[in-house]
């Protein structure tokens, strides 16, 4: 008998919640529980905090992180593209896509760099 798609992802979904529940509750019933007071305070890389736990950021490193995502996901496009590329199906008019794609991602480039954003200092 054929089931319905929605039934079989219904399925897959509860086991995966399944899993989860069973796997937390598993780590939960064998791990060591002795909670002390030194264990309890709260510390930061191994040294107790000082101060508030507020401190600004320059926001240059953010751009940098936004510049990092935006050229490794272009990477990851690039990679399956470049090898379906010679494959029946896929020919002047993929490469036409893919050129657009990259000019998009230049035009970005070159607009970072014009406003000054990929200088350190």
């Amino acid at each position: 008998m054929q089931q319905s798609p929605y039934v079989v992802v219904g399925l897959v979904v509860l086991a995966g919640v399944a899993l989860f529940v069973v796997a937390t509750q598993g780590t939960r019933l064998l791990r060591p529980n002795a909670p002390t007071p030194g264990k309890l305070t709260t510390y930061e890389s191994g040294v107790d905090p000082v101060g508030s736990g507020w401190a600004q950021t320059n926001v240059r490193y953010y751009l940098y992180a936004y510049l990092y995502v935006v050229f490794a996901v272009d990477a990851m496009y690039l990679l399956p593209w470049a090898t379906v590329l010679r494959l029946p199906g896929f020919g002047w008019r993929t490469l036409a896509e893919m050129g657009v794609f990259l000019g998009v991602l230049a035009v970005g480039l070159a607009h970072a760099w014009r406003r000054g954003l990929l200088r350190w200092l």
